[in-house]
C-alpha cells in the first residue's frame, strides 16, 4: 500500500514539475511595465526579469540635470522588477500552496 502511495506522489510531483516548467516558459512571454515622473520614463520587462525596453520622453532630457533622469530610470526599473516579482509569485506561488515540504515557499 505504501508503494502505491509513493508512486502516486511521484506522479503528482512529475506533473507539478512539468506544469511549473510550462508556467516559467509562459512567464518569459509576459511583459510588465512601470513608469516614473508621471510617465516620462517607462521601463518594460519580461516575466523572467529581462529589461526589454526603456522609453524616455524628450522632456526628461535636460543636460543640466542628468541626475534627475538617472533617478527616474532607476525608479522605473526598480518598480518594474517589483511588478515582475509579484507576477512570478502570483503565477508560481500556486505550486507551493498546500504543500508542506521543507525548503518550499
Amino acid at each position: 500500500m505504501k508503494m502505491k502511495n509513493m508512486g502516486n506522489m511521484m506522479k503528482q510531483m512529475q506533473k507539478m514539475q512539468k506544469d511549473m516548467a510550462k508556467e516559467q516558459e509562459q512567464l518569459k512571454e509576459e511583459t510588465v511595465e512601470a513608469t516614473a515622473g508621471g510617465g516620462i520614463v517607462k521601463v518594460i520587462a519580461s516575466g523572467d526579469k529581462r529589461i526589454l525596453d526603456i522609453q524616455i520622453s524628450e522632456e526628461a532630457v535636460d543636460p543640466d540635470d542628468v541626475e534627475m533622469l538617472e533617478d527616474l530610470v532607476l525608479a522605473a526599473t526598480n518598480e518594474v522588477l517589483s511588478k515582475v516579482d509579484e507576477l512570478v509569485e502570483e503565477r508560481m506561488g500556486k505550486f507551493a500552496k498546500g504543500m508542506n515540504i521543507p525548503g518550499m515557499m
